[in-house]
């Protein structure tokens, strides 16, 4: 049975593009599967704004699972590609394989040491795997299969015969696209703008344009050298001949195309003789599309004109940011991949991410500091949740990033807050022994039993602080008192001191602790513990904290007091304060 999830009466964007695919379905082609669809290139590390490119139409298309419906998310690997550069900053990987620029994917090494069989396998693995723990159902495609099985053929025969009509098409944007490009001159280019551009295959590959021979949509690769440095000399309709010349090799031969298959349609013919072939309803594209020109733009002239199909629909999505990635925590030039954020946050938050915004807007991914803010968030909307009070669009994304038509997501059973782990594992370096210690600490009341009931999470929150935490920034307890500033201390700071010390043992959890450290200032000031705060009281809190975190940790700052003491431990509390 299928799962009844949102309706179309709700007002969250899935919902909406459900409601507009499923009757665009019934009008196209009433009774068979809906064909959603996405496209991504294994040319390098695929990052997390490729991600966007599978969320997007993995919403809608569970949303219409959930309504009993069928539906083919299409997952289109563009490992046909040529191999265009060769990147920076990945391992195993050096100047020797510029030598295979313009090969396939498939047909690239894939870098040193690594087990898979190319370059295009050794990029889709982790995307594969990410896929998996995010609760993705896809049809994988293979370009590489499709066209050397010779699965086009018919398409790549009937764009050959039409190529006088493409190339019509294309002239018209070609011209809209050069002043375009004028206008633009003296824009900056956003460099994250460029590289979505190159990832998408807009700016990867030429249109066909062709020599003194003529336009020709398609690019045979060589039979001797495999790059597709070539041009078409000749073409016979009749018995589909043709004749190429390489210009990387100087090899040239004479080929049937009706037998042919080591080649592919160029990109802006490619893309929509899929959505024709394919039958596709939905699917998203990067704002690099919505330039003139674009294949997006052409492609919605060319699958009508030439292939007798209709063009997605289908929104422009924005582009994904980041918040302060560590260059430490990477060796792939500070492009992270989903891969990279899975090992920080759980699955259902970075579901979450994608899920809670339109495609048209734009957003960050936190590895810095904002990730615990995050996590918070996070948790108070799950409890907006349990208590009823989440409004329809947030319980509307809540929905999908913790469950898909298929069922629910792996879940943390205890989620203790993010920071609170953070802080822990920094302060225990991992160790498994002190930190169960002292997050059955955290809670008397109901104590932790073991650390497995807090995982994955505190795993997560383990991998941010050493991959995303530079060691200049992480906490080291002192192991002996500061004796030259607790001798400097005037008898206000002693007292203050004092007070703390003496509530330790009533005060020995998180939420007690949080009471002293906070309420001691204020009973020095003369008030009682849960006066509310004033300016003054304030800028003597922060005197307050700032004394014990440089009595235990030789600095000023440092995770939240509360979890700092019951970390440390009472006794070696009341020896580095000078008990």
């Amino acid at each position: 049975m299928p799962i009844v999830a949102q309706s179309s009466t709700e007002t969250d964007w899935v919902s909406r593009f459900a409601d507009d695919v499923i009757a665009e379905a019934e009008r196209r082609a009433p009774g068979k599967p809906v064909v959603v669809a996405s496209g991504l290139s294994p040319s390098g590390p695929i990052h997390l704004g490729n991600l966007r490119e599978v969320m997007t139409p993995h919403l809608v298309a569970d949303e219409i699972r959930r309504r009993g419906y069928e539906v083919r998310h299409l997952i289109s690997w563009d490992d046909y590609d040529r191999y265009r550069k060769v990147p920076a900053d990945v391992p195993g990987v050096d100047g020797s394989w510029a030598e295979h620029i313009g090969k396939p994917l498939t047909s690239v090494p894939a870098p040193a040491g690594s087990p898979y069989p190319n370059w295009a396998e050794h990029f889709k693995a982790a995307m594969v795997e990410a896929l998996a723990e995010m609760g993705v159902e896809y049809d994988p495609v293979s370009q590489t299969e499709q066209y050397t099985s010779g699965v086009y053929r018919e398409q790549i025969l009937h764009a050959m015969k039409h190529r006088a009509d493409i190339d019509g098409i294309l002239d018209q944007y070609r011209t809209k696209a050069k002043a375009q490009a004028k206008k633009q001159q003296q824009k900056p280019v956003d460099e994250a703008e460029l590289e979505a551009a190159e990832g998408s295959g807009a700016a990867s590959e030429d249109d066909g344009s062709g020599g003194s021979a003529g336009y020709f949509p398609y690019k045979p690769y060589c039979g001797n050298c495999e790059k597709d440095l070539t041009a078409v000399t000749e073409y016979i309709d009749a018995t589909t001949e043709l004749t190429y010349s390489c210009t990387a090799c100087g090899f040239s031969e004479t080929v049937r195309l009706s037998e042919f298959n080591r080649g592919k349609l160029v990109w802006k013919v490619d893309w929509p003789m899929r959505w024709a072939y394919e039958g596709v309803i939905f699917e998203p594209s990067g704002v690099d599309h919505s330039s003139p020109g674009s294949s997006f733009v052409v492609g919605g002239q060319i699958v009508r004109e030439i292939f007798d199909g209709v063009q997605p629909i289908g929104p422009m999505y924005a582009f994904v940011g980041i918040s302060g990635m560590a260059k430490m925590s990477s060796s792939r030039g500070g492009v992270p991949t989903p891969s990279d954020a899975l090992k920080i946050m759980e699955a259902p938050l970075l579901r979450w991410l994608y899920a809670r915004r339109k495609p048209n807007q734009s957003f960050k991914i936190a590895f810095d500091q904002e990730i615990q803010r995050l996590y918070d968030e996070w948790d108070k909307l799950e409890s907006r949740i349990e208590d009823g009070s989440a409004l329809p669009a947030d319980a509307a994304a809540y929905s999908r990033a913790v469950r898909t038509a298929a069922g629910e997501l792996p879940r943390t059973p205890r989620p203790l807050p993010y920071r609170t782990l953070a802080s822990v594992v920094d302060i225990t370096a991992g160790h498994d022994e002190q930190t169960l210690r002292i997050l059955s600490e955290l809670d008397p009341a109901n104590p932790l039993s073991s650390l497995d009931v807090a995982r994955p999470r505190l795993d997560r929150a383990e991998n941010w602080i050493t991959t995303q935490v530079p060691a200049d920034a992480r906490t080291i307890v002192r192991s002996e008192p500061d004796a030259e500033l607790l001798g400097s201390l005037d008898d206000e700071g002693r007292e203050s001191l004092r007070r703390l010390l003496e509530g330790l043992d009533s005060h020995w959890s998180l939420d007690g602790l949080t009471t002293l450290v906070y309420g001691v200032p204020k009973v020095m000031a003369g008030l009682e513990p849960d006066a509310k705060p004033t300016p003054e009281l304030k800028a003597a809190q922060r005197s307050f904290f700032a004394l014990l975190y440089r009595l235990l940790v030789s600095r000023e700052t440092g995770p939240r007091l509360p979890t700092l003491l019951l970390a440390v431990g009472a006794e070696r509390v009341r020896k580095l304060l000078g008990a």
